[in-house]
């Protein structure tokens, strides 16, 4: 039962310390003969909204005044008080409303700690505050029925339906949403969701003064590149609203649909949430930023992103465009844009510009462009090509069908342009060279006498036969000169060193070439051993090259693991070895790149560790433990990794996780189980104490590290936090919840609330299983994927806590 309440108390990130008023149905409104104190509440009309005192989760010293959905009271919608906290140790707080109608939040001292600024005017006004059943606070003159002041002029991170997000140009108020600074603490943070106004509507987030994320402008129905509101447009339906004295989007809901709201998170995450009253949990309507094309400029000036794309680059030019710097483009920096392969012609009377259109995309940002909301599309292709800086033009309004109507027209540069599902056209203009380029090549080989043609291709060919052969008579001497050398890195220690190895060798001109003489741009890391540079080899294949350092035994060591193990490896959950290349002290390991290089620069970053979802976070660690089972049991030789971290764990395109970096790895034969080092290598934090003091490892030192990779994913903490939630370490963090009955607290707040708990705690019991400190106790690595693959399996239940020195003591 107590577990019960545990899983409970999780689904709300904010525990509310409140308690409500006598018994009976709570009043609505607050007037100058009454007051709300600490402990007491107004309850909208139809009981929707709640307003009251609350302390965030951890912290409750700290009280604020805000207004919460009331059937899940962590969400808090609205806070009065952000900037300046009541203390609960210096007496009651109370909200009260003054003789000319202004509002005040006071402390246990009679100071104001906040103030609502109700109106201009000392003059007495009989004035009232009212809950409305929307979640709008509002302050009424009782006389005349005006609105003095709204909490929905005010928004705090959160919009609601009927809410204001736009500005007033007349007086320059605006309605923005502005971040918390973290989970528990409204105090505004570093983000901000503001409407820009220039050119066309478009809603856009900022980081201080960076731009970090925009939608893409308004085309009458939607935002350009959120094409999916639309899905949801019966239930919550789109108004922009363009006045004199207001300029805003307002989104409303239709009666019967389900309590909705927009909250920009602490780590700039935009999510339109659904309250399902049945299951009683928050759904995710949309998310922004959903994935990388959605960061800003992402590729740059003339840049188009694809996120389908096969290529792990994402990015590309628009046609007409190339990259600025290829050799950075390469790396992945491409931030610096495209430019014209062509000048356009503008001006020059024999010739004239046209337009290519580049189909279903987010349109580009318009701060830099003009809108005619009275022109055909027609009028806008004249009046661009009349332009000599105009590079682009599109619909302005999709409305009605066709092709739209009125435009947008940008200059000098088009920028943030990425592909959409329901994309709209881009007519992008370009020199009528580019345009007819590819017609007049063609007519030209048409023309070209047959018998010409032929024979340029058989001299073609007969040289590229001459060349091939000269380049395999050369490939195979380096191989054999390469082998050679191989076989003085095997010894007979090495049960795999007599073997052929079926592995490609590369020439030293190859690896130079493909990492542009391995330029610091093409550096993807470095360890203890060497570097790893990103190249382009063969048919434009990426690739991950590993240059050992020179001189290092180590290094040497490392190179023979890397060479004999991985070659001879095949499993989806294994890093594949392309190849590798010796040329004289240079040895070099050619791998295949991922492109979300490794699993720790996701949970442990504040902003993508909500890329990782728990179904991702789920498939991570079974995918893991799949590798670890092949490593100890299906393949010929039993292999101890010896160095299993989330750093070492690398990230494909879909997620999908991939061992690497067997440089410490030993080989098991025959009958044997363990073994004994005087050179104990690997990090502290991952190392089984029995590794870590005396040198002994086994299969089971393996299963240790796991389980301490498996906490840290479900967490997002760090092993190697030397204070962790009061905690000396994550791992007494996690014993000390399991033994108090409270392990799913552990989950990690970005993927909180959309977690399957009965998996998680199943996950939290499997990673406690592996780090006991007695290796006997631990779960060989089968019957860890048994029990993560089959949910009928049962777990073992008692654990082997002991005083658990290492866990709680001997962490570094």
């Amino acid at each position: 039962m107590t577990k019960l309440l545990c899983l409970t108390a999780l689904i709300f990130p904010i525990i509310l310390c409140l308690t409500t008023s006598a018994a009976g149905s709570a009043s609505d409104t607050l007037d100058s003969s009454n007051n709300i104190t600490d402990g007491a509440t107004l309850v909208s009309a139809g009981g929707s909204f709640t307003l009251g005192f609350f302390s965030p989760t951890g912290v409750p010293t700290k009280r604020y005044l805000g207004i919460w959905f009331t059937a899940s009271p962590e969400a808090i919608c609205w806070v009065a008080n952000r900037e300046t906290f009541l203390s609960n140790t210096s007496g009651v707080g109370v909200l009260v409303i003054g003789s000319t109608g202004s509002l005040r939040l006071l402390d246990g001292s009679g100071r104001t700690a906040w103030s609502a600024n109700t109106t201009s005017s000392s003059a007495p006004v009989v004035a009232q505050a009212r809950l409305l059943e929307s979640g709008n606070l509002v302050v009424q003159d009782q006389s005349g029925g005006d609105v003095l002041w709204q909490s929905f002029d005010h928004p705090s991170n959160t919009l609601l339906a009927g809410m204001r997000f736009g500005k007033d140009p007349q007086t320059g108020a605006e309605w923005f949403l502005t971040s918390w600074r973290a989970s528990n603490d409204p105090t505004p943070g570093d983000y901000r969701r503001v409407l820009d106004t220039r050119g066309l509507l478009d809603s856009v987030s900022w980081k201080g003064n960076a731009k970090k994320y925009r939608t893409g402008p308004w085309n009458g129905l939607w935002f350009s590149g959120i094409p999916e509101t639309a899905s949801y447009k019966e239930m919550y339906s789109a108004q922009v609203v363009v006045r004199p004295d207001e300029i805003a989007y307002i989104f409303n809901a239709s009666a019967g649909a389900p309590f909705c709201r927009l909250v920009l998170n602490e780590v700039g995450v935009v999510q339109q949430l659904g309250w399902d009253p049945v299951s009683r949990v928050w759904n995710v309507f949309t998310q922004a930023p959903r994935d990388v094309c959605d960061d800003y400029a992402k590729c740059g000036a003339f840049g188009l992103c694809n996120v389908n794309t096969a290529s792990t680059l994402f990015c590309g030019c628009v046609v007409g465009f190339s990259p600025v710097n290829p050799s950075q483009w390469s790396m992945r920096e491409t931030r610096g844009g495209c430019r014209r392969n062509v000048p356009l012609e503008c001006g020059n009377r024999t010739t004239t510009d046209g337009f290519k259109t580049v189909r279903a995309v987010k349109l580009p940002d318009t701060y830099n462009a003009t809108v005619d909301m009275g022109a055909t599309l027609e009028q806008c292709r004249a009046r661009c090509l009349a332009n000599c800086s105009c590079v682009a033009y599109a619909a302005a309004d999709i409305r009605g069908g066709g092709d739209g109507t009125g435009c947008v027209m940008w200059k000098d540069n088009i920028v943030d342009v990425r592909y959409v599902d329901k994309g709209q056209d881009l007519y992008l203009r370009l020199a009528k060279s580019e345009l007819v380029e590819k017609k007049k090549r063609n007519v030209v080989l048409i023309i070209l006498p047959p018998v010409t043609a032929c024979l340029l291709a058989l001299m073609g060919m007969f040289l590229v036969w001459i060349w091939r052969k000269r380049k395999l008579r050369g490939k195979r001497r380096n191989m054999d000169i390469q082998k050679k050398m191989m076989a003085g890195h095997l010894d007979e220690t090495n049960t795999l060193g007599d073997e052929n190895l079926d592995l490609p060798f590369f020439s030293f001109g190859d690896i130079v070439s493909a990492t542009n003489n391995f330029a610091e741009d093409n550096l993807l890391g470095q360890g203890g051993f060497g570097k790893v540079y990103k190249g382009i080899v063969g048919e434009n294949r990426e690739v991950a090259i590993k240059r050992l350092s020179q001189g290092s035994g180590q290094g040497i060591e490392e190179f023979r693991n890397e060479v004999v193990l991985i070659a001879k490896l095949q499993h989806r959950n294994l890093v594949r070895l392309l190849g590798c290349c010796i040329h004289g002290d240079e040895k070099l390991l050619i791998y295949e790149y991922l492109p979300n290089k490794s699993l720790d620069c996701f949970i442990f970053d504040a902003a993508s560790k909500y890329l990782l979802d728990w179904p991702t976070r789920f498939k991570i660690i079974k995918g893991v433990s799949r590798g670890l089972l092949y490593l100890h049991q299906d393949s010929r030789l039993t292999i101890i990794h010896r160095d299993l971290k989330t750093s070492n764990i690398l990230l494909d395109t879909d997620m999908s996780p991939k061992i690497s970096d067997f440089g410490m790895a030993r080989i098991f034969g025959g009958n044997q189980h363990a073994a004994n080092t005087n050179r104990v290598v690997g990090t502290y934090g991952y190392m089984s104490p029995e590794y870590a003091m005396d040198g002994a490892f086994s299969v089971k030192s393996d299963t240790y590290s796991f389980g301490v990779i498996v906490l840290e994913i479900i967490s997002g903490l760090k092993i190697s936090l030397t204070h962790c939630k009061g905690f000396p370490n994550l791992l007494a963090y996690a014993w000390s919840l399991w033994i108090n009955d409270r392990a799913t607290d552990l989950v990690d707040s970005s993927v909180a609330q959309r977690c399957s708990y009965s998996e998680a705690l199943r996950c939290i019991q499997i990673g406690l299983l592996c780090v006991q400190d007695n290796p006997d106790s631990r779960p060989l690595i089968s019957s860890v994927v048994t029990m993560l693959e089959n949910e009928t399996t049962p777990v073992p239940s008692s654990l082997m806590l002991g005083a658990n020195y290492w866990a709680l003591w001997a962490m570094d």
